[in-house]
């Protein structure tokens, strides 16, 4: 298993689950989501191991980091998985009778099938689908911040649900989040937003965050350039309400800001021979959709089922086969149905 984000860490558990042995190589422990958040299932963690869990995560709307925590937490904790932390993948390959990844530091490491679970600029999708290997950029961004309550002016009326507000060329999603430490006391909770904004572009191309239509990476707290965040927070002003405002304002005088350029991609295939991809190395939609979490999921039990009956031999190419027929129309749909958001929002064809 090629990365541990989300989607790599529910795919090691329900592949544990189905009784295969899970090697996982992971190039880091931080995702630099700030801001970022995901709506669990109940009982999300008794589902993907099929054990009832000491301290459960809870349903609803959580952080990232949250969620992450609680999967890392039972991945460790599963005697037939295997962490390495801190190791960067530069290639992977396969014969008739395995397949394996190359580290940057020379290592080969081997197995009957190899998924790739490494996000959006996924090296795994490289050798399964070599001519659709890019996620495009959608021609927008999504500014994330995370703020906890106690830092709001005193008085904040705290808001009930998830806020979906307009204002002229923006949108602005805003969730109510438990605390660091999933306390929903009042004075301990934390509020999340995120801001689709279309009228900075040429800030990523300049930075280098998007190039040739390509996402490369985000702008962090400390990259975004001080006008910007003076901008930004003008604009909090004029186009939204408390505690939204407030809650930018607060993180914007914090520089504690992450500016993601939004990609988009629509798979072609889901495997070839024993590469496979999961989550966002196999799909990339728009956050707008409120599916990529929901997919991960659905990719981790798919081709759990799949390989069931196990993957020695000839059995891991039709596995494979048979995990990639379960899932690509579903993947391709959500991709496509987010995309028709991007093109309005963001004023771009195709």
């Amino acid at each position: 298993m090629v990365g541990t984000s989300l989607a790599g860490l529910m795919t090691a558990l329900c592949l544990s689950r189905a009784g295969i042995d899970v090697t996982m190589l992971e190039r880091s422990d931080d995702s630099g989501r700030t801001g970022a958040a995901v709506h669990v299932g109940e009982g999300l963690l008794e589902r993907l191991t099929g054990r009832s869990e000491t301290g459960a995560l809870p349903h609803g709307v959580q952080t990232w980091f949250t969620v992450h925590g609680r999967l890392r937490a039972a991945v460790e904790a599963d005697g037939r998985i295997e962490l390495h932390q801190n190791v960067r993948v530069r290639d992977v390959g396969q014969d008739d009778g395995s397949a394996w990844a190359v580290t940057s530091d020379g290592r080969t490491f081997r197995g009957d099938i190899v998924v790739g679970a490494d996000g959006h600029r996924s090296t795994v999708r490289r050798a399964v689908c070599p001519d659709n290997a890019d996620a495009t950029f959608a021609g927008y961004l999504i500014w994330l911040g995370l703020t906890e309550e106690w830092a709001l002016p005193p008085g904040t009326r705290w808001p009930g649900d998830v806020a979906y507000l307009e204002s002229g060329d923006c949108i602005l999603l805003g969730y109510p989040l438990p605390g660091p430490d999933g306390s929903t006391a009042m004075g301990t909770r934390q509020l999340g937003w995120a801001w689709y904004d279309r009228g900075r572009n040429d800030l990523l191309r300049r930075s280098g965050c998007v190039a040739d239509d390509i996402v490369r990476h985000s702008l962090t707290g400390a990259d975004i350039p001080d006008q910007t965040y003076r901008e930004l927070a003008d604009e909090a002003r004029r186009r939204w309400p408390s505690p939204w405002r407030d809650a930018i304002l607060d993180c914007t005088d914090r520089h504690a800001v992450i500016g993601t350029p939004i990609a988009e991609y629509v798979p072609d295939s889901l495997a070839m021979g024993r590469l496979a991809l999961v989550g966002d190395a196999a799909h990339v939609p728009t956050p707008m959709t409120g599916s990529g979490f929901g997919a991960s999921l659905s990719d981790a039990e798919a081709l759990a089922d799949a390989v069931r009956a196990g993957v020695r031999g000839d059995r891991a190419v039709a596995a494979l086969r048979d995990y990639e027929r379960r899932r690509l129309t579903a993947a391709r749909s959500m991709v496509e149905s987010g995309r028709q958001f991007s093109r309005r929002f963001a004023g771009r064809r195709g």
